[in-house]
Formats: structure tokens, C-alpha cells, sequence
């Protein structure tokens, strides 16, 4: 007979009573005596000058604070966008060989963009688990592919499928900071709270890490943790509380131009930049700041204001997680690191925007017409963006934004604080030696003492490829340890190297469906010209031959190729033959379920659609069918009046179609159907029973409604339509709602992937 009790591996000895066996137990992992935490605070979007210590007049204490008693780091830099600075600073590895060469939302058939991190790069916390270490994230996710972040999953690379033991957060890459959609764990929740009684993601995401970390070491206070807390913030949609808002009206009224040079000038005297270093020229597209119309200086000064306290706000989260590290004994202990993940954001454009959706649907709204709803920026009903102006203010001295290779998109603030770790003397000191976001895990394993482990869940490692500057730490001083260093997003390319005391940077800013041999590069002497403002290429073609070829030889190393300036087609893929969309478009919502995400959902817009539901109710059972979207864009079908409704909020602009005849006790069939009848406009039918009831027209037709997604049985988040005042939970029953979409024309698909490219 077979042994079914796996006793033949049991170490020990099994004998007929306990006198004649040996125990074995077996050892768990548990982290060295006196091992630190580690925590990892990141923002989004948030570019070189910001954090007051870097320069702005925008408060950041509890930042500034944590340089002034730690290390600031001067000449940190990160890939140029969020998905792959997220892959390389939880690995420890270039983000093209771990599969993220762009955001998460789709995949290439290409090693270097699987949409998630690759199974055999283990992340930080997979390693420091296995350790005995506690680990927990709060925050922004954008590490899954997006189809896959529905309750349907898969979950394998979700937070707690790459190596963390609690997640709070969000997994796409934004969300609304009032009505974020949220997941604990593995499974969707609603905040547990509303804008009217104060609500706040950031504050939320601090108040859950603190209690993961509280309730961790009550139980276990002798098992270490390592806390992964990636803000929204400073991500558009730019919203904070009313009292932040309020602090910084008028705040830069004196407009991008003297502000900038302020900031500049600021950052000279902090010694953030190098003495001689030039503020780069406004870059293409920013205007002089006196030459602007009234309104568009209204409309920039509020969006700035709203971002300025955006970050504000975040800072003080950053304060409420350092008191609370200190009065449970952890911070002296505690490795904390502050950082951001590419540099300020260039997706507001030339005059910034009331609402990114308007944007990217084509409606270019001007301030004449923007600053008509000023009062909206910053609050609940509001989606904004700033422009190109305080986005290059931001990222000062340097030029160009998030997704360019060169510094304004790459060269972003890090601050460390260990008060234990720290030699005596190097507190409060900086350092402007070159350091790579690929630094910072190896970094926290030479100082943990941990080795990174050749096989991990059974799969053979990826080499970790940063270098380690604990060195730096103790020594201002001390070397670099990374010395060559490449760049490149959707064809834009650079590479830093070390030539003795000088750095060199040879950078290409690439136009999507150019041919690559016909990208003009730049070479520039970073130790005489941080800000790149003196183009070296004529002078010294040899030294850019140079490190054009190094750049190559380091793109086969760490797996850049093939080159890829696709961006656009990619997001327009997503319904392709790869993905888990219903070839026939076909969808079928059996309530009660969970809020469904965005880029998983039906996502009607732009195109023809037929909605059905079977439901049974009684007389004056009222409530939402299906909604999408949120106040600011979306559409609702509910009941109300024992009538059919279709409220359909293009931006505010409400168009309301009722059914003409009452809907009839009992079980019924309810129909939807929106037509589009040309390239701009559209008809919504309402049918009961297979009866036409009702019709009104769109003069309007979104092609991208919003970035939150869709709910059955009621209206999850801020509600789409002003009928009703909360969720207003369907009382009948609903069987099933079916959803059937039209395919797109070739137009709306690109409007469409453009929209969800650029809200990335």
C-alpha cells in the first residue's frame, strides 16, 4: 500500500510512542538580530526642483526635514516613466530585461515588455520575505498587466503574487484621489469614506501601512519589515483637500518665467546643483509667461496651485508616517528612502487642462472657456493637469519632461534617512555622485547583509545588474559605482559614462516613425553642464561615436532590442487575438460583482453598443442598472419613476433620455441602444419589453469616457448622474446585464489608444 502520509521524508524518527521517536521542526526563515527595516516612499510625476530642499517655494517639510537629518542625493536618475522605474527599483535590475520597457498595460510578443515583471527577476520583497521579513505596499500597483486587474485576475502579479503579504492600494496607473478604486489583498473594496466626511487617498494609504506595520509588530516585534509606499500623488488628476488648495492661491501669480529663476537660483545657493550650471532655455511650446492672455494666466496659476498643493499634502502623509515610525520605536532603526519615479509630467500640454478626458477625446478646451469652472481645480469634480510651463519649472534647471532621456526626464530627487546607519558627521550632508534607480536594491542588501539568491521559486535568477553605493553612506567622498548608465523610452535614447572627472552624456530625442539612423545626437559634458545646454557633438564626434556604440553594446546587454517607438498601436491592441476580451465583444454581468476596472471592462465608448438587462422588480423599486465613468464623465442606466433612464454626462453636459411608458411590474427586459451616426455625434433608444420607448440625441459622443471603470447594480464612486445622491443600489433584482459592442472604426480606435496611452 502506498504511504500516503510523506513519512519516508520526515527527518526525525517515528517510533510506536512518543519515548521512542525524535521531533524535528523546521527552521524558518528570521532575519539577522537587530536587522533594519526598510521603507520606500515614491512619487509620481514629480520633477528635480519640487521638494523645497531641491529648490521650489512649495512646503515640503517632513521631506526637507528627512534630508536635513539624512542624505540628499543630487544626481539620482530613473528611467523616463513610472512602470519601468517601479520594475527597476523593486528588482534591481534594468527594466528591459525584466520585461517593462513601457507601462503595464500591454504586451509586444518581445522579452522587454511582458506587462509585468518577469517570474525569474525576484522583487525586493520576494527576497526579503524569504528573508523573514514582513512586507507590505500601500499605494499605486501599475507592475500587472491592466487586463488581468479585474476580480477575474489572474492574481499572479498582483502585489501579494510578487512577494508582499498585504497590499492596499491601487493597481492601474492612476485613479481618482476622492473616488480611488481600491483593492485590499487580492479583492476590490470601497473607501471607507467620502470626500464629505474629509476623505483622501493619501491619507488612507499612510493610515493602512501604519496599521499593516502596527499589527505586524504587536504579534511580532522582533520580525523586521519592508514597506513599499507608492503614492498617487503627484500623478495627474492634481487633487488635494480645500485648506491646501486655499493655502496656495496667488502663490505664482509672478508666472513660470520668475518663479523658475527663483527656483533656479535657489538651487544654486542649496548646492542641489552644480556651481556654473545654466538654466536651460524654455523648451518648445512653453511661451514667454508676459505674452500670455489674461485667462490662460489664470487657468496656469490655478492648475499650478492645485498641483503645489497636491504635493503639500503628500508631504504631510510623508510626516504622519515618520511620527508614527517614532513613537513605535522604529524609526531610528528604520532605512527610509523618498524618491521619485520620472520627472514632472508634459501630459497637460501648452495650457494645461480642466479634464484629461475632454482632452482626449480631441476637445482642446481653451482657457477662455477653461477658466469659466476655476473654482472645480484641484476638488472632487475636478481631473486636471498643468502645463508645459511649471512641468518644465518643475523639473529645473533642465530641459524636456517625463518620457525624454534627456535630464528633465530622467534626473529626479532621492533622499535617505537612517539615523542609526549614518556615520556621525554625515547627517544632513549630500551626495552628487551618479546613482541609478538599479542601484537602490542592491544597495539595501549590502546593507542588510542579505545575498540575492541564484534560484528563487524555483526559477534561476536574473543577475542583479546595479551596483551598491553603501559606500557612499559614510563617505561624501567616496566614488561612484555606477559609471555607465543607458536610457531609453519609445526610441529616445542616452547613455551617461565616466571619462576620468568628467561625465559624459551622448542623447537622442527620437520622433516615433523616423528612422533611428536619422536621430540627431547630442553630447554633453554633465560636469561642466548639468542642465545639457552646450551641445558637444560638432566638437568632439569621436567621443559621441564612442558612446553611441556603448549605448548599443549595453542595449543587448540588458536586452533593449528590437527597438520599439511604438506607443499608440500598442493601447489600440488591446481587443487583439492575445487578449482575454471576448472575441465577439459579447459581456455578461451577473450581479452581485465587483466594480470593474477600466481596461477590463466593456468600455463602450466611441462606438456603437447595445445594453440589455433582465431584471424584476415591483412598483417604485428604483436604482442603478449599470454606470461608468464618475461626476466629471460617464454615463448611468438606472430606474427612477418606475421609468427607464439613461442619464449620459459628457463632461457635465447632461443628456437625459426617460422611457415614455412606465415599466411594468414584475420581469422585464430593459434595453439600451447607442447608435453612432457620424464622427461626432449619436442616438440613444430606450426599449422595455422589446417596445421602443424612448429616444434622444448626443450632440456629443466620447470616444474615452473616464479612467475609472464600470458597475452593475449601482453607481461606485462620485455618481455619474445629479438624479440621485449616493450609490443608489438597484432595490428589484437584476439577472443579468449583457453588453454588446459595435467594433470601433479605425479612427475611434486611435483616439481611443491615445486617450489611454496618455492618461498612463
Amino acid at each position: 500500500m502506498a504511504n500516503v502520509n510523506n513519512i519516508a521524508s520526515f527527518p526525525g524518527k517515528i517510533g510506536r510512542t512518543l519515548t521512542d521517536s525524535e521531533a524535528h521542526f523546521e527552521s524558518l526563515a528570521h532575519a539577522a538580530d537587530g536587522a533594519p527595516n526598510v521603507v520606500v516612499v515614491l512619487l509620481d510625476d514629480t520633477g528635480f526642483a519640487q521638494f523645497g530642499c531641491y529648490g521650489s517655494d512649495i512646503d515640503t517639510p517632513n521631506v526637507d526635514a528627512l534630508a536635513a537629518s539624512g542624505l540628499q542625493f543630487t544626481n539620482f536618475h530613473v528611467t523616463p516613466l513610472c512602470s519601468p522605474t517601479r520594475a527597476s527599483l523593486l528588482t534591481g535590475r534594468s527594466q528591459h530585461a525584466v520585461g517593462m520597457r513601457s507601462v503595464s498595460n500591454h504586451r509586444t510578443g518581445f522579452p522587454h515588455q511582458l506587462g509585468h515583471i518577469a517570474n525569474n527577476a525576484g522583487t525586493i520583497a520576494e527576497v526579503l520575505k524569504a528573508e523573514g521579513y514582513a512586507t507590505f505596499c500601500a499605494g499605486k500597483w501599475h507592475l500587472a498587466p491592466t487586463l488581468d486587474t479585474s476580480a477575474a485576475g489572474p492574481f499572479d502579479q498582483w502585489p501579494l503574487g510578487r512577494g508582499f503579504d498585504r497590499f492596499y492600494g491601487f493597481l492601474e496607473g492612476e485613479t481618482d484621489q476622492f473616488h480611488p478604486e481600491l483593492v485590499i489583498d487580492n479583492h476590490k473594496v470601497d473607501p471607507p469614506a467620502t470626500p464629505e466626511d474629509g476623505y483622501h487617498l493619501s491619507e488612507d494609504l499612510v493610515d493602512q501601512l501604519l496599521l499593516m506595520i502596527r499589527d505586524s509588530k504587536a504579534v511580532r516585534p522582533d520580525r523586521p519589515f519592508f514597506a513599499y509606499l507608492p503614492f498617487g500623488a503627484t500623478h495627474a488628476p492634481h487633487q488635494a483637500p480645500q485648506p491646501y488648495l486655499d493655502k496656495y492661491r496667488g502663490r505664482f501669480d509672478e508666472g513660470w518665467d520668475v518663479i523658475r529663476q527663483r527656483w533656479f537660483e535657489r538651487q544654486l545657493e542649496l548646492g542641489v546643483i552644480p556651481a556654473g550650471t545654466v538654466l536651460a532655455p524654455r523648451n518648445d511650446g512653453v511661451d514667454e509667461w508676459d505674452t500670455l492672455p489674461e485667462n490662460q494666466k489664470r487657468l496656469a496659476c490655478r492648475l499650478q496651485e492645485a498641483f503645489a498643493a497636491f504635493l503639500d499634502h503628500t508631504d504631510d502623509q510623508i510626516g504622519r508616517l515618520v511620527d508614527g515610525l517614532r513613537a513605535a520605536d522604529q524609526l531610528e532603526n528604520t532605512i527610509v528612502i523618498v524618491m521619485a519615479d520620472n520627472g514632472a509630467s508634459q501630459e497637460g500640454g501648452p495650457f494645461g487642462v480642466m479634464h484629461e478626458m475632454k482632452f482626449f477625446n480631441g476637445i482642446l478646451e481653451m482657457p477662455d472657456e477653461a477658466v469659466q469652472r476655476i473654482d472645480q481645480i484641484g476638488g472632487p469634480h475636478s481631473h486636471t493637469n498643468y502645463p508645459w510651463g511649471w512641468a518644465q519649472c518643475g523639473n529645473s534647471p533642465f530641459k524636456w519632461y517625463k518620457q525624454n532621456t534627456h535630464e528633465g526626464g530622467v534626473h529626479v530627487p532621492m533622499v535617505m534617512h537612517w539615523p542609526a546607519g549614518i556615520a556621525d558627521g554625515q547627517h544632513g550632508t549630500q551626495r552628487n555622485q551618479f546613482v541609478n534607480v538599479s542601484d537602490i536594491v542592491p544597495t539595501i542588501y549590502e546593507l542588510l547583509g542579505v545575498q540575492a539568491p541564484a534560484t528563487l521559486n524555483g526559477l534561476e535568477q536574473l543577475a542583479i545588474t546595479g551596483r551598491s553605493f553603501a559606500s557612499l553612506l559614510d563617505d561624501a567622498n567616496a566614488p561612484a559605482t555606477n559609471t555607465v548608465q543607458y536610457f531609453e523610452m519609445f526610441g529616445s535614447r542616452a547613455l551617461v559614462a565616466q571619462d576620468g572627472a568628467s561625465w559624459f552624456k551622448a542623447v537622442t530625442r527620437h520622433v516615433q516613425n523616423t528612422p533611428y539612423d536619422e536621430d540627431r545626437w547630442e553630447l554633453y559634458d554633465l560636469t561642466a553642464d548639468a542642465s545639457e545646454c552646450n551641445d558637444l557633438a560638432e566638437d568632439q564626434p569621436a567621443k559621441l561615436e564612442e558612446l553611441i556604440g556603448l549605448w548599443w553594446s549595453e542595449a543587448e546587454r540588458h536586452g533593449v532590442l528590437p527597438l520599439d517607438d511604438r506607443g499608440i498601436e500598442l493601447f489600440a491592441a488591446r481587443f487583439d487575438e492575445h487578449s482575454p476580451h471576448r472575441p465577439d465583444r459579447r459581456y455578461v454581468y451577473r450581479p452581485p460583482i465587483s466594480p470593474i476596472p477600466a481596461s477590463a471592462s466593456a468600455a463602450p465608448s466611441g462606438r456603437s453598443w447595445h445594453l440589455t438587462a433582465q431584471v424584476h422588480r415591483s412598483v417604485g423599486d428604483e436604482g442603478v442598472i449599470w454606470a461608468t465613468g464618475s461626476a466629471s464623465a460617464g454615463m448611468s442606466v438606472f430606474v427612477q419613476g418606475d421609468r427607464l433612464v439613461v442619464d449620459y454626462n459628457a463632461f457635465d453636459d447632461h443628456t437625459v433620455v426617460e422611457s415614455l411608458t412606465p415599466i411594468p411590474s414584475g420581469e422585464s427586459v430593459l434595453e439600451v441602444k447607442v447608435l453612432r451616426t457620424s464622427r461626432t455625434t449619436g442616438r440613444i433608444e430606450l426599449w422595455v419589453d422589446g417596445v421602443a420607448t424612448g429616444r434622444g440625441e448626443l450632440a456629443f459622443m466620447m470616444r474615452m469616457i473616464s479612467s475609472l471603470g464600470s458597475s452593475v447594480g449601482s453607481d461606485h464612486g462620485s455618481q455619474v448622474s445629479p438624479r440621485y445622491n449616493d450609490e443608489f443600489v438597484f432595490a428589484g433584482d437584476i439577472h443579468e446585464v449583457v453588453i454588446e459592442r459595435g467594433s470601433p472604426s479605425s479612427v475611434d480606435a486611435e483616439a481611443t489608444a491615445r486617450a489611454e496611452m496618455s492618461r498612463q
